[in-house]
């Protein structure tokens, strides 16, 4: 199947040619049809299956339809959980929509919001938005969403886990109650099929892959190592991805310094980008990252949504999470678009849980690298093990007291005195 026979306008087929863009994906294949329809639809799909393209085109085109609206307000609201997963959804929108005349402005928080209000000002046909900024200027009186026909909820799931959900039901509650829409999600944990049941109307269901499971061409391994180890164990294990743009994955802002400022001092190229630096600072860095000026990116989880680099050869899980289903996402930033990839793990005895119900979750075994220099025992030290606590002696012998007392009779008995009487002031005892 080519993108001619999905029914697209030409401007649409002119841009995806641009892109080098022939064959579309699965998820595309079934969503834009759908799309196209005016149909809510619900969809489970992992990172990297082309998801944006499968929005972002049939959106297009309905608003090109409409090109003769008289009001420039957003028609189409995107919601997405990060700073670069907004920015990476306003780029795919410039370039599928290059030969239109539309326009798509990208909001979210963390800078000043200036230059944002100054592009509202302007005709809109798309806003895409982080929940909170676009809460923030809702609230200070910006009629953004008044006229909203067609809603998108990108990565759904990410947006609970990071508590944008009362967020997105203020900003739900001020949205036209006619209105399409489109609800995306790499899993489908309960509290986001309970979400989208709450929005949808009868929706279209596609789930390209079962929720939760990883990419195929992904080949995923885990090294097991002692914690102090894995400073080591980075440089071991880079060595064999020297040509190879490596994500690192740190659990922590601090983490993701460390491990940076520790590569950069083995002399491998490398950066962090996290929540506690500026927008320019992670901009920068995600930029050198792509044109191949460092060689590794250190994130943190919640930085590295909206990270989509052509290429990305490795994604290497320094500390591994302890929410099952972001590991699904973290390794979803490789093996993109049905390319091939690799992700690596390392795990300490402490995260043995955490690769545990990472397993379960995929209903998959991690292949175990071994023999390798900074192997971890195969049988971690025992720890003496304490005593167990005795229950008190009346739970060990109900006649406790009463052989207590007997006990002391004979004994007041035997030596022919009695219990001393306590002295001195009762204040002071």
């Amino acid at each position: 199947m080519s993108f001619h026979t999905l029914q697209l306008i030409d401007p649409l087929l002119k841009a995806l040619s641009n892109e080098g863009y022939t064959t579309p994906t699965p998820v595309q294949e079934k969503s834009i049809p759908v799309i196209l329809q005016k149909r809510d639809l619900l969809a489970c799909a992992q990172t990297g299956t082309g998801k944006t393209a499968s929005f972002a085109l049939p959106l297009l085109q309905l608003l090109y339809g409409q090109k003769h609206a008289s009001s420039r307000r957003p028609k189409v609201l995107v919601l997405v959980p990060t700073r670069e997963l907004a920015l990476q959804v306003a780029e795919s929108f410039a370039a599928y929509g290059k030969y239109l005349p539309l326009k798509q402005v990208v909001i979210f928080g963390g800078v000043s919001q200036h230059n944002q209000v100054r592009a509202l000002q302007q005709p809109v046909d798309v806003l895409i938005a982080t929940p909170g900024r676009l809460l923030d200027l809702i609230s200070q009186g910006y009629p953004l969403v008044k006229e909203i026909q067609y809603l998108v909820l990108d990565e759904a799931d990410r947006m609970l886990d990071m508590g944008f959900i009362h967020d997105v039901k203020k900003i739900l509650a001020r949205l036209p109650l006619e209105r399409q829409t489109i609800f995306f999600s790499a899993t489908m944990p309960p509290e986001v099929q309970k979400l989208s049941d709450s929005l949808l109307k009868h929706p279209v269901k596609i789930e390209i892959t079962p929720p939760a499971t990883t990419v195929d061409k992904i080949q995923q391994s885990v090294y097991h190592t002692e914690k102090s180890h894995k400073p080591a164990l980075l440089l071991h294990v880079l060595k064999d991805f020297a040509a190879e743009a490596t994500l690192v994955f740190a659990r922590t802002k601090y983490g993701a310094d460390k491990i940076a400022k520790g590569l950069n001092r083995a002399g491998i190229s490398a950066a962090a980008i996290h929540g506690n630096k500026s927008q320019n600072a992670r901009q920068a860095a995600l930029g050198n990252f792509k044109t191949g000026k460092i060689s590794v990116l250190v994130a943190t989880d919640i930085a590295a949504r909206g990270i989509d680099v052509d290429g990305m050869g490795c994604v290497i899980n320094y500390e591994l999470p302890n929410v099952p289903e972001t590991y699904v996402h973290r390794i979803g930033r490789t093996g993109r678009a049905g390319a091939s990839g690799i992700a690596v793990s390392f795990c300490d005895a402490e995260e043995q849980p955490y690769l545990k119900d990472i397993q379960k979750l995929i209903n998959k075994t991690i292949p175990v690298i071994k023999d390798h220099p900074f192997e971890a025992a195969a049988v971690p030290p025992t720890i003496a093990a304490k005593p167990a606590p005795q229950a008190p002696a009346e739970k060990r012998n109900p006649n406790w007291k009463q052989g207590k007392a007997k006990h002391f009779h004979n004994r007041q008995k035997k030596d022919g005195h009695k219990k001393p009487e306590r002295q001195g002031n009762p204040v002071n005892r």
